[in-house]
């Protein structure tokens, strides 16, 4: 999809002032030139609202309006470290036994060390950053009414158009929202299409109606999305939509304290009978051209795609790759020319893997398992999952496209998780067949050379293990460890947790990030999470 103009478009359309500040005035900019377009004039061509889609997608995936940076969507914060899949690879893995990070960074290591407060300067860029993503759905469904629509004469087909683009920006918004929910929880901030663009406080909403208005959303939009697979690969589908809900109930008991694993099954169900597979090899999944391969895609339901020319950035898989790799490592096996030499796992991660597991992707040499010095890279094991080379059957290394910026696409959402998601919710009394729920997990150890099991080896800690040796460093981790309560507290202790080498236990409040002080004391609707 093309962008061009969108920035101008949007900044007229909205108003977004952009600043990294209180999310409770960013509406209220309009324009002041005369000879400016305007809204009526930016849609008088049908093809803005595919460009206004396109943006929406690409609040995923970039970080402003010139990639790698420059014009930033939210200002206040490095572009690279305020993009939204590196921020949420930051909440979901340096929290956690799967990644430590070796920079000095302003706080950066006090997510591993469970040490954040509510002014942590990261924190704050994923809290706005999800909610600038929200407000860019909310003006495009504002934007494309049944009455602005004929107003604006569009036609038929357009019209046709765009009633999927607004049930694909439902799901994206939901998503969002969904990671809200998961990260901050009760008392967040919730604005949709329905309310007034302009200088308002946005109202708090809690757990229960959120967690109700995500699931409505995704029901809703369901019927109009395209059946899987979408005609054009990393667009939003009801195969997405049924992920999204897979995951919303799977997690219901955490979420609204209410056990929604039959429903999570049905959504199973509805995946492993559609259109997809396994890719034939775990390493094809991560790799540059994982977006060309058709084995490789099947596999995959939603992901954030990358290019390296056309889709530059300094977060996504340009940080999950670079930031890998150091010490001994040659970077132009990997595809690339950056060495910023900042994450490795813990042993603790390493100790998951069989022998003959082919999921180990570990660099070992020159590289310590025991991590004494959590600054120094070559202290715990370098993760090689992703990389930006090209998947061959014959085993060649080609490169991506360019050796700064990535076109490894990210795998959000993939096929792989749903055999597992479908194991657990049959292990929790969900439905479904248990010699179904072996065959899927199976199928996924096949793959990688390591062992089958049986029956007896399906317990929750077989389950929580298998999830990081299938899913590391893929945003799942720190959403498991709490669903299975083994993120905070004392039952689970892994190196540097609670900033000390052994491992401590950590305090409950952790289980959620707190919301950004400038915003609770800017908006009075709002409250902070607790022992915040």
């Amino acid at each position: 999809m093309k962008m061009k103009k969108i920035y101008l478009t949007l900044v007229l359309i909205t108003g977004f002032s952009l600043m990294f500040n209180s999310c409770v005035k960013d509406l209220d900019t309009v324009p002041i030139d005369p000879d400016v377009l305007t809204a009526d004039k930016v849609f008088e061509d049908p093809e803005a609202y595919t460009q206004f889609l396109a943006k929406v997608y690409a609040g995923l995936a970039v970080s402003g309006q010139q990639g790698p940076a420059g014009q930033g969507d939210v200002s206040g914060i490095d572009e690279g470290f305020g993009q939204y899949l590196r921020g949420f690879w930051y909440h979901q893995e340096l929290s956690t036994d799967e990644a430590v990070i070796g920079w000095d960074d302003a706080t950066i290591k006090d997510f591993h060390w469970h040490q954040w407060g509510d002014g942590d300067v990261f924190i704050a860029a994923m809290y706005y950053r999800i909610y600038y993503q929200i407000s860019l759905c909310n003006e495009f469904l504002r934007q494309t009414t049944d009455g602005l629509l004929n107003e604006r004469g569009v036609t038929d087909d357009w019209k046709a158009k765009i009633t999927y683009y607004r049930a694909e920006v439902r799901f994206l918004r939901a998503l969002s929202y969904w990671h809200a929910l998961d990260l901050f929880g009760d008392g967040i901030p919730f604005v949709t299409e329905n309310d007034p663009v302009g200088d308002f406080f946005p109202p708090a909403t809690n757990k229960e109606n959120l967690f109700s208005y995500i699931e409505s959303e995704l029901i809703a939009a369901e019927p109009d999305l395209y059946d899987p697979p979408h005609p054009e690969y990393g667009r939003a589908d009801k195969g997405a939509a049924w992920m999204l809900l897979a995951k919303l109930y799977l997690n219901a008991e955490i979420y609204i304290n209410q056990s929604k694993y039959s429903e999570c099954m049905n959504y199973c169900q509805m995946i492993v009978n559609g259109p997809y597979s396994l890719a034939p090899t775990y390493h094809q999944l991560f790799l540059a051209n994982n977006d060309m391969d058709p084995t490789t895609m099947q596999e995959i339901i939603f992901p954030i795609r990358y290019n390296g020319v056309n889709t530059q950035t300094w977060g996504g898989t340009t940080f999950i790759i670079a930031a890998s790799i150091g010490g001994e490592m040659v970077a132009q096996d990997y595809g690339t020319a950056e060495r910023w030499g900042g994450t490795r796992t813990t042993k603790e991660i390493v100790n998951l893997f069989s022998e003959n597991d082919g999921r180990a992707l570990f660099f070992t040499q020159g590289q310590s398992l025991e991590i004494d010095d959590i600054s120094a890279f070559e202290n715990g094991y370098a993760v090689t999952k992703f990389r930006n080379v090209y998947y061959t059957e014959n085993g060649d290394t080609i490169p991506g496209s360019n050796e700064t910026h990535m076109d490894t696409d990210f795998p959000m959402f993939r096929l792989g998780d749903v055999y597992l998601m479908y194991a657990e919710a049959n292990l929790k009394g969900g439905g479904g067949n248990q010699s179904e729920a072996i065959d899927y997990i199976n199928a996924l150890r096949d793959r990688v050379g390591a062992a089958d099991i049986s029956a007896g080896d399906l317990t929750d800690q077989f389950i929580l293990d298998e999830r990081g040796r299938e899913l590391y460093w893929e945003c799942h981790r720190r959403t498991d460890l709490i669903r299975f309560h083994k993120f905070t507290g004392s039952d689970y202790i892994w190196t540097w947790k609670g900033n000390i080498q052994q491992g401590r236990a950590t305090d409950a409040k952790y289980d959620l990030y707190p919301l950004p002080a400038q915003d609770v004391n800017a908006n009075p609707n709002l409250s902070q999470n607790p022992n915040y």
